[in-house]
Order: C-alpha cells, then structure tokens, then sequence
C-alpha cells in the first residue's frame, strides 16, 4: 500500500485530475526493444520509454551496481548523460535493477536509457523506491507481471519528463491486478487506484492492456 501525508488533500487531487483532460504532446510508441529482461515500448518524441513491462520471480540478489552506468546502447534517439547533467533529476529505472541483483548480466541490462524516466529524487528515492521493495518482497511468494512508465510529459530543459508515473502490478497467480499513480514532483506520495481509473487517463492505455494481458 502506499504512504502519503496528506491523504485527503491526495484524493482530492486525483479526483480533480480525473475530470480533467491531459494535455500533452503526442506520445506514440515507435519502437519495442525486447531484452532477456524487459521489454521497453520507446517513443523517439520523448526519447524515452513511454513503459516497461517485465515478469519478476523472487527478486533481489547481491550483485553490486558499483561501476555500472546507464549507456544508450546504440539507440540514438535516447536520453543520454549530457541530457541529465545538471537537470535535477535522477534516471530513474523502470524495470528495477535490484529486482535482477541474482544475475550480475541481467542488473546491467536494466542500466539502460531505454529503461528510465526523469524522476525527481524525491520521487525516485522515496515513495517509488518504497513501493519497488514492496513488490520485490511479493515476487518471493507470487510471479508478477509489472508494467510501469510515465505520462503526460513536459519539456523540461534537455529532458522530456512524465508529470506522473504509474506501476501496475499483475499476479500471475491469481489474476489480482493492482496500480499506484505517483506524482513526479517533491511530494513523496502516492495512491493505489483502480487499473481502469489510472488508464483511462493514458493516451497509449490499449498498448498497457495488451502487454497485461
């Protein structure tokens, strides 16, 4: 579940951002990048993926992350270093790379541009993080299906950054599907919500559905 400070003053934000409609640049997905870990639906506009989806299975493990950076991997329409210097925000991994810590070759995979957004660090380091354990620590007894990304994005100095992230978590189990919605700016909060409430906000909802189903 996720933790917030303020939950009434939340609540009220997403129900205000619900009858509003989202105005934003064309985000479309122009390319799919299938790994051995994720799959990453890329969009050459935001030079970013707009999500990532990827099963996890007992997750965690001990390999380091020292000396790993993210590359572009030979995709040249991506963010790249030069667009984060400086910008205030961290690179934040979508398919999480604690989650492949038991393969030393898999938790490099996910240092990739192709599998990262612009988060802030209060985001990034703090509700997003929380939440990443969460499902790490329930892929220990369930295998999960996980979807995650960014939408309506803004230009931002070099950076083209999602206004909210989402995680969408599927039980392959049972079928039970949860989603949190995160605001990416420096409240530290979060609210779990209904998949069909957080999709039908997203312009690229029918490509989500076909990767959750």
């Amino acid at each position: 579940m996720c933790i917030f400070e303020n939950k009434k003053k939340l609540k009220r934000l997403f129900f205000l951002l619900a009858l509003i409609p989202i105005f934003c640049f064309s985000q479309n997905i122009d390319t799919v990048i299938v790994t051995p870990v994720y799959t990453s639906y890329f969009s050459y506009q935001t030079q970013s993926p707009l999500f990532v989806a990827y099963k996890l299975y007992r997750g965690g493990g001990d390999c380091s992350r020292s000396g790993i950076s993210f590359t572009k991997d030979g995709l040249k329409q991506s963010d790249s270093p030069k667009d984060y210097a400086k910008s205030g925000y961290d690179i934040g991994h979508m398919a999480n790379a604690e989650d492949f810590a038991y393969d030393c070759d898999k938790e490099r995979i996910t240092f990739r541009f192709y599998n990262a957004l612009p988060q802030l660090p209060k985001l990034n380091r703090g509700i997003w993080k929380e939440v990443e354990t969460k499902v790490r620590k329930q892929s220990q007894m369930d295998s999960l299906l996980i979807v995650c990304g960014g939408y309506s994005f803004r230009k931002i100095g070099r950076l083209n950054v999602p206004e909210y992230c989402f995680k969408i978590v599927k039980s392959l189990r049972t079928g039970v599907v949860k989603a949190y919605l995160f605001k990416n700016d420096r409240s530290d909060a979060c609210e779990e919500v209904k998949v069909n409430v957080l999709l039908k906000n997203i312009p690229f909802k029918e490509n989500i559905e076909r990767a959750l189903n």
